[in-house]
């Protein structure tokens, strides 16, 4: 007795078909057209034709480009960005044509007014200046995303020379809102940072920032080095997303014609006429006027005579 109620229990709370039905769920299907469907295919058919968990599928579809992916082959341009500190301005431009995705996420934060207010926490002289954490201790930070994202590392932007402008990190993929500006070359930090950017205005304030003193432990400027507002000047991903929605408008409509001319043009139906009655019951369609008429015109005629068949002599063998 007791068995059998622990086993109704057990039956009652049991829900081992809701987690096996959510956890063999396939992944959502993307909608796919001409701009981010992929030269390949999503490989569900064969992934369900060698494994039983899988719904089977019998056609092939492209596989879904990730909409960044798409979005950054149409940023060709450069972005430029004012920082405005309490030692004066610094004027950066962007790789957003060779790092798309970092400076996506800079040109984001500060649109948000993310880095208003904070100051660069981290300041050593004849290396770096950091800044970018919103807590002043140089661990905190988000990325416009919430979340850290990839290393964007290109063998031809180095650390090299005085202003270059480039991603804070602890670790490989670990991106998020902190970054640093060099003093100097520093080329050892190559494929460990991303670079993305470099001073084109504001040398003087840069050297005002690394004149002031710092914490010989903690490298912390004594003197707060703040960035009261940040100003965007030019960002190419406002004309990327443009230019997307243009092409996306621009091949629906394109896939409508195609669509409209594979259409088969069906033959109009002509309007049936019914026949004429020419009096009730059985054959009142037949026009009895004329088919008297057709009959007389038959018997006035001239009649044909047959033709007399003509003999000949050699048809005629009495005389043998």
């Amino acid at each position: 007795m007791e068995t059998r109620e622990t086993l109704s229990e057990l039956y009652k709370e049991f829900k081992g078909d809701e987690i096996l039905a959510a956890t063999m769920k396939g992944p959502e299907k993307k909608a796919t057209d001409k701009l981010n469907s992929a030269h390949y295919s999503t490989g569900a058919v064969s992934a369900s034709f060698t494994s039983t968990a899988m719904t089977p599928e019998t056609t092939h579809e492209a596989a879904a480009i990730a909409e960044d992916t798409v979005r950054y082959q149409y940023v060709k341009k450069k972005g430029y960005v004012r920082l405005h500190t309490n030692k004066g301005d610094l004027n950066l431009e962007l790789y957003c044509d060779k790092t798309p995705k970092t400076c996506e996420n800079f040109i984001k934060l500060c649109k948000k007014n993310y880095y208003d207010g904070t100051i660069f926490h981290r300041s050593i002289r004849n290396f770096v200046i950091q800044g970018g954490d919103p807590t002043g201790t140089g661990t905190g930070g988000e990325s416009c995303w919430g979340k850290p994202f990839k290393d964007e590392i290109k063998p031809n932007l180095s650390h090299t020379g005085r202003g270059v402008l480039s991603m804070a990190n602890t670790g490989p993929n670990t991106n998020k809102s902190q970054f640093f500006i060099t003093f100097r070359s520093c080329t050892y930090l190559d494929n460990k940072h991303t670079v993305f950017g470099r001073v084109v205005g504001g040398f003087d304030t840069l050297t005002a920032m690394e004149k002031v003193d710092t914490d010989t432990k903690t490298d912390r400027p004594k003197e707060d080095i703040r960035i009261e507002s940040t100003v965007v000047f030019v960002d190419p991903y406002e004309e990327a997303d443009a230019q997307v929605a243009l092409e996306r408008e621009k091949a629906q409509k394109e896939e409508e014609e195609k669509k409209m001319k594979e259409r088969p043009v069906l033959p109009k139906k002509e309007q049936s006429q019914e026949p004429k009655t020419f009096r009730a019951g059985v054959g009142k369609y037949i026009n009895m006027t004329a088919v008297k008429r057709a009959a007389e015109a038959d018997d006035s005629g001239p009649s044909t005579s047959k033709k007399e068949r003509v003999t000949r002599g050699f048809g005629d063998f009495s005389s043998w």
